[in-house]
């Protein structure tokens, strides 16, 4: 069955990086739209960055700038960037895969940032 597991999460400093990945399994990994998404206590999920197949990235308008969405088709995996951390930006960043009717979430990785 498909999995996507998330790793990469932890605590930083505000100002500064973390590098989120998530391996996919399966599945077709290249004809799936990725995204990585967030949620944090009493809000809904907001969409953070996406990829699709052809290379083509989105950004929630909080993070242009500071995020780079990419990936790796031949591993499977996509990742994000994450610079200039603030303190808005601490929550549980889940990644998606996305192709046609089919959708699927991994568990997630938690991001703190704190001095």
């Amino acid at each position: 069955q498909v999995q996507l597991v998330e790793s990469g999460g932890g605590l930083v400093q505000p100002g500064g990086s973390l590098r989120l990945s998530c391996a996919a399994s399966g599945m077709t990994f290249s004809r799936y739209t990725m995204g990585w998404y967030r949620q944090t206590p009493g809000k809904q999920r907001e969409l953070v960055a996406t990829i699709t197949s052809g290379g083509t990235t989105n950004y929630a308008d909080s993070v242009k700038g500071r995020f780079t969405i990419s990936r790796d088709n031949a591993k499977n995996m996509v990742f994000l960037q994450m610079n200039s951390l603030k303190p808005e930006d601490p929550a549980v960043y889940c990644c998606n895969a996305h192709w046609v009717l089919a959708t699927y979430w991994g568990q997630g990785t938690q991001v703190f940032v704190s001095s």
